[in-house]
């Protein structure tokens, strides 16, 4: 298993999305990617995508308004 991260503090969407599509792509099953944000949007967007997609994942809300968002390759 792998844990990939991505930083996409101060980005706004779509770019978010589209890094986490992307870096998935590469990523084999059972992989974790953690994306960094501080933006509630990613939360929505990269949350709905998941669902279509099946992918388990957790939000994290930190101290500082930082957000991580826990995705699992599982197909």
């Amino acid at each position: 298993m792998a844990i990939k991260e991505i930083d996409c503090l101060y980005e706004v969407c779509p770019i978010p999305l589209l890094k986490t599509m992307k870096e998935m792509k590469n990523m084999k099953v059972g992989d974790i990617v953690i994306i960094k944000a501080n933006n509630s949007c990613v939360c929505e967007n990269i949350g709905e995508w998941a669902d279509k997609n099946n992918y388990e994942y957790e939000i994290v809300e930190l101290d500082n308004l930082d957000i991580e968002i826990y995705i699992k390759k599982t197909r």
